[in-house]
């Protein structure tokens, strides 16, 4: 095997771990308190943390040997883990889920915060794309990390759910634990040659923040496109927040995590395809055709409660994820110089999920005090309940409806905008320095 796809199972493992311990933790907290304010309060502690975290990962990676910095990850998920397993054994109030204990919201934000740890690998990977893959294969490289993601959401979905009832924190905690030390001790055996930047030793080791902004503003249409996303992610806000409430309204846990298991083989199929077709001669025009689809069927799929809209939407949904993923990627991989993508990636994935805080901050509980009780015997239940339907999940999926048409209506507009030509032409003239980087795999 290349180093390359050592470092795919090795994200995969870690995907696996990171992602099973924030599934079921928003299980566990639905299901213990049935309140759709401790989900979205889950999900904003993640955007949170991710959305101020990301400059400075960013700049941990491209001043740091990649591979050093993903043996990090582990070792701090591995370490906070057991510290929020520490916590759960010894608190009483955690164990009950008492909305009203500090000792709950510590222990969420101390399991968030091994989540997000492995932010690191997210930022990490990309830039090894462009190190270790040429430039030509750089999209297929792209959709196999998009296949790998599926096959970790695959399996984190079944995982966690059957953790969640059989054992809840202390299994999934003790699971993470486990995957975490497997995951470092394999990137032990990982040997990257990693060329390093000739001025480093020039210039501190620091995030420049102001340096990457003017990078990212001097690429033509670079800026609007990460402002796109960013508004994609606000609205994707809703769903991190809403989407385990409605499913656990609809079915049991089990079945919810293996409907996530189930549909989430469409991300190993979009990721194959794209590893075998690559995503055409103009990614972004690619990226914004994806975002069309996929909030046309956010528009409808709760437009009924029923488990087979909701199983079709998400999978159609999670089969373009990758497709856009890979799309921003490989446009990023083209136009930014190789040794600052660590600090653009970073840039990036904090500006994109900026707005999303304040989405999952607020949504939770305008559902639950606005549209839940709008969608149950409000003036919603009397307008269109008799073909819409009442009650507290009708109320969710109502925001999901809306939410669908303000995304169609954005990417309309994006389609037809100055800076959609403008990061065309970018990528077409391969402005960047990132090609100069690629040895073969």
């Amino acid at each position: 095997m290349q180093p390359f796809h050592h470092l795919l199972a090795n994200n995969l493992i870690a995907n696996i771990t990171n992602f099973t311990v924030w599934f079921a933790l928003t299980f566990w907290a639905f299901l213990e308190t049935r309140s759709v304010f401790a989900t979205g309060m889950i999900a904003g502690i993640y955007l949170v943390l991710t959305g101020a975290l990301g400059i400075w990962f960013g700049s941990l990676v491209d001043h740091h040997r990649k591979r050093n910095m993903m043996l990090l990850s582990s070792l701090a998920s591995l370490v906070i883990y057991a510290i929020a397993l520490g916590a759960y054994a010894l608190d009483p109030a955690i164990r009950a889920a008492s909305l009203s204990s500090p000792g709950l919201w510590l222990f969420i934000l101390l399991a968030m915060l091994g989540v997000i740890a492995g932010n690191i690998r997210m930022i990490a990977l990309p830039t090894l794309v462009t190190l270790l893959v040429p430039e030509d294969r750089r999209d297929r490289a792209n959709g196999l990390v998009g296949m790998v993601s599926g096959i970790g959401f695959l399996t984190t979905s079944a995982i966690s759910g059957f953790l969640v009832a059989w054992g809840g924190m202390v299994a999934t905690l003790g699971f993470a634990l486990a995957l975490s030390l497997c995951a470092a001790i394999h990137l032990l055996f990982i040997h990257i040659d990693e060329p390093r930047d000739t001025s480093a030793h020039e210039t501190p080791r620091r995030i420049d923040l102001a340096g990457t902004f003017r990078l990212v503003t001097a690429i033509s249409g670079l800026f609007a496109l990460i402002l796109f996303s960013a508004f994609n992610n606000l609205l994707g806000g809703v769903f991190m927040a809403l989407m385990d409430a409605y499913g656990l309204s609809l079915m049991a846990v089990e079945q919810w995590g293996l409907l996530w298991a189930v549909t989430s083989c469409a991300f190993i199929l979009s990721g194959a395809l794209i590893a075998r077709t690559g995503l055409g001669a103009n990614p972004v025009r690619t990226l914004l055709l994806v975002n069309l689809v996929v909030w046309t069927v956010a528009a409808v799929f709760t437009i009924q409660s029923s488990i087979l809209l909701l199983a079709v939407g998400c999978f159609i949904w999670m089969f373009f994820g990758p497709y856009a993923e890979a799309a921003e990627q490989t446009t990023l991989q083209r136009v930014v110089p190789f040794e600052r993508q660590g600090r653009v990636f970073g840039f990036a994935q904090s500006v994109e999920l900026v707005a999303s805080p304040l989405t999952a901050f607020l949504i939770a509980p305008l559902t639950q005090f606005v549209f839940v009780p709008f969608m149950t015997d409000g003036a919603g239940a009397d307008a269109i309940g008799d073909w819409y339907g009442r009650g507290s999940e009708r109320g969710i999926s109502l925001v999901f409806t809306i939410t669908g048409l303000l995304g169609v209506l954005v990417t309309f507009a994006a389609l037809r905008s100055k800076s959609y030509r403008l990061i065309s032409a970018a990528y077409a003239a391969g402005s960047g320095g990132g090609k100069a980087m690629a040895p073969a795999s």
